[in-house]
């Protein structure tokens, strides 16, 4: 059985009709993160026992008692908390945390009757763009191994594109889901900021932080979003959406207006990615949308509003890990002061202890106006910047990212660099926007995605945009020289 075959759909039917029991389509997962993943290293964990037996008592039970979407095999990002299990953020810090209690969103894909097969990597508390900064090891690009899969939910979309697992969870502050959705091939959903419950999720930044699914098409996207969404009372910033997502039909987008984020398509941006990028805009005009140029000015500083608001949070958030309550504590602290301060200087990892030091920095006595206030200011603009805009266009585009994936290696000590990785997403984030990464074509070899934006909760109309563009372009999502046994 080819694994590519199998998105979540697919399993379902498969499932409906009798004609796979829960307990072989699980095996057949289990079998390939066997047969890849010491490749690929998208799991941290895998609860292949677990997950086994979960399918046996799902099998037990006649199909006419069991739940849509029961006995589907999911992956989880390592920073959604999943009650009695090991739950790292990806970092040293917590390692050995169980918590006492399930994200909302883990809760959710219980109820639902999904499968967890697994942790999957990501960059430690979710800080990076190429899932290099995990504190265990990094996670390589199926289409590649010597390239990164993007981050911090590298993880999830590696592990999706390799077959391991028909879908997955990550989460997106600046672009986690989008960016490595698109070097890896695959479709990433951020959805609107408050549209799925933030309980559970180990903080990075809290104005920004989003939980969202990774799939191998927008059908399956749509499908876990409406799993996952909806208000929570466990989370004060979450709304959900007045109607139940469905599943997308749109084949015809004529009568749509489409605006070309110029801005993001710059001088950073690759001729492959804006060759790709171009292709996708004569698709959407072959389906009878109508595209044109739209200059957004204030996110062309963006990413340094981001890269102080962010690490703001941040420092905040992270102040919690502190050797005491739980997670790592340095043995052997000569007082309260030494133990707080060997606990964090080896439990994180250089990327988090930049952006602690810069968020600390911004907040702190004589700069705050300088840096955060103004970053704020930038941020109001940014968002007056996508309303005005969509006063005259339905749904703005862009490429995802500005590169095909980079090699393991080649940004680790350029951090200025890596952060230009989410110079097209970062803007969205900012805005709360929701934001789309769909499979456009390919540079070197390497998967393009194109990213769709819509206004606030519109994500339905995201998805059945993303729905026509993705059957129009048609593009594979199965690795160059894949080899799958029968």
């Amino acid at each position: 059985m080819d694994v590519y075959e199998l998105d979540a759909f697919r399993c379902r039917e498969l499932l409906a009709g009798g004609e796979i029991s829960v307990r072989e389509l699980t095996q057949v997962f289990l079998d390939r993160v066997e047969e890849r993943d010491a490749d690929v290293r998208a799991f941290l964990a895998v609860n292949g026992e677990e997950a086994l037996a979960q399918a046996a008592d799902v099998d037990s039970r006649p199909l006419s008692e069991r739940t849509s979407w029961e006995g589907i095999p999911v992956g989880l990002k390592d920073v959604l908390c999943v009650k009695g299990r090991e739950t790292t953020a990806g970092s040293r810090m917590l390692e050995g945390y169980h918590p006492p209690y399930d994200a909302t969103a883990v809760s959710k894909l219980r109820e639902a009757g999904l499968i967890s097969l697994g942790r999957l990597n990501m960059d430690e508390f979710a800080m990076g763009s190429s899932t290099e900064n995990s504190a265990f090891f990094p996670t390589h690009n199926p289409w590649d191994l010597m390239r990164v899969p993007g981050g911090s939910s590298g993880g999830s979309a590696a592990s999706v594109s390799a077959g391991e697992v028909p879908w997955s969870l990550g989460t997106d502050t600046g672009g986690s889901i989008r960016q490595p959705a698109s070097l890896c091939g695959v479709v990433g959903l951020k959805p609107t900021y408050g549209a799925v419950s933030r309980h559970g999720l180990i903080a990075f930044a809290s104005s920004l932080d989003q939980v969202g699914p990774i799939t191998r098409n927008v059908r399956d996207a749509a499908a876990l979003l409406g799993m996952i969404q909806g208000k929570d009372p466990l989370d004060s910033t979450s709304v959900g959406f007045n109607e139940p997502i469905r599943e997308p039909t749109t084949v015809d987008l004529s009568g749509r207006r489409f605006g070309i984020i110029k801005e993001f398509i710059g001088a950073a941006c690759e001729p492959g990615v804006r060759r790709v990028f171009n292709l996708a805009v004569s698709a959407i005009e072959a389906l009878g949308g109508e595209c044109e140029e739209v200059s957004l000015p204030s996110t062309e500083r963006g990413l340094s509003a981001y890269y102080i608001i962010a690490p703001a949070e941040a420092s905040s958030n992270l102040a919690r890990f502190d050797g005491v309550r739980y997670g790592m504590r340095t043995e052997g602290a000569l007082d309260l002061m030494d133990m707080y301060k060997r606990t964090r200087s080896e439990g994180f990892g250089a990327e988090v202890k930049r952006r602690i030091m810069i968020g600390t920095h911004v907040l702190s006595a004589g700069y705050y106006d300088a840096y955060y206030g103004q970053a704020q200011r930038t941020r109001t603009l940014i968002i007056r910047d996508f309303e005005k805009a969509f006063t005259d266009y339905d749904v703005l585009i862009s490429p995802t990212s500005p590169t095909i994936a980079f090699k393991l290696g080649e940004r680790v000590e350029d951090p200025l660099a890596m952060y230009q990785a989410d110079l097209c997403t970062n803007p969205v984030s900012l805005a709360g926007l929701p934001g789309l990464s769909l499979p456009a074509g390919f540079s070197e070899g390497m998967p393009v995605g194109v990213q769709l934006v819509a206004p606030h909760f519109a994500d339905q109309e995201l998805l059945e945009v993303g729905f026509a563009l993705e059957r129009e372009l048609d593009v594979s999502t199965k690795p160059d020289g894949e080899e799958v046994a029968p």
